[in-house]
């Protein structure tokens, strides 16, 4: 299903490829591999929150071929890898199918982001404005937690759950920030444990916000890089119900034909 202004199939592929959001991506083969290891290792920062259970690196490295596309070959040290767009298309297919279920249950949806810079204001805030007028309960549990986090630049960062429109993201500094943490989201869903009221029906995240709530056993759907392999390894073991592979990290605005793509599937309006 297509919408006023949203992508077809063929639109979108060719604009992912334009503009790097799959096929040939800027993240370095080389960053892929150590963090294929990293996960493997079992290092908490590089599992999302996610208890993973064993993984070889060999394993690791066909799981990422088989579900994102990049490189199978274990030689290939260095250089660029890819993400295979025709795996993107097919998960952002799923999850639309998977939110356009939720808004039309009127579920109770959770939205966070550990990407601000990129994904906040093109994906996540409209995604939380189109399900709210489609009579969803977006909630903002644990809004003003904070914690002491080992990700700042130049040492340990207060850092704190703020919203913006609905979709949680860290605030460090008087910024928002990037994180790989699970922390905010165990906070949250803690939070909303304690109220007795608004456990999410689904949560629309990344990074260790999706890995959180995917372990916690809610409805997760998410986006990743190709050096993000912990969600995809999410996904194999049912923890992940959609794992969408994409440049994380590329101009803001040229996610915009994404969002409407995912939206039109969803049946939601922009």
């Amino acid at each position: 299903m297509t919408g006023p202004g949203a992508p077809s199939r063929d639109e979108l592929r060719a604009h992912l490829l334009r503009h790097y959001i799959a096929g040939d991506v800027a993240t370095p083969r080389q960053n892929n591999l150590r963090h294929f290891r990293k996960m493997a290792e079992g290092d908490p920062y590089y599992q999302f929150g996610l208890d993973l259970g064993p993984w070889t690196y060999e394993e690791t490295v066909a799981m990422m071929a088989g579900l994102a596309g990049t490189s199978p070959d274990l030689s290939h040290w260095y250089g660029d890898d890819t993400i295979d767009v025709e795996r993107t298309l097919d998960a952002l297919d799923a999850m639309g199918d998977r939110i356009g279920e939720a808004a039309r249950a009127g579920s109770t949806v959770l939205l966070a982001t550990g990407h601000p810079g990129a994904l906040l204001d093109v994906l996540y805030v409209p995604l939380a404005d189109a399900l709210r007028a489609a009579g969803c309960t977006v909630p903002t549990p644990a809004e003003g937690w904070s914690y002491l986090s080992d990700e700042g630049r130049y040492g340990p960062e207060i850092r704190t759950i703020q919203y913006n429109k609905g979709v949680a993201a860290l605030e460090g500094d008087d910024e928002l920030r990037h994180t790989h943490h699970s922390a905010p989201m165990e906070a949250m869903l803690a939070n909303l444990a304690d109220e007795s009221r608004y456990w999410p029906d689904l949560v629309i995240a990344d990074h260790g916000w999706a890995g959180a709530a995917g372990e916690a056993g809610v409805s997760t759907v998410g986006f990743a890089d190709c050096n993000d392999p912990a969600l995809f390894a999410g996904h194999v073991l049912g923890k992940i119900e959609v794992c969408v592979p994409l440049d994380d990290f590329v101009l803001p605005r040229h996610y915009t034909p994404l969002t409407r793509y995912l939206m039109a599937r969803a049946d939601l309006s922009a």
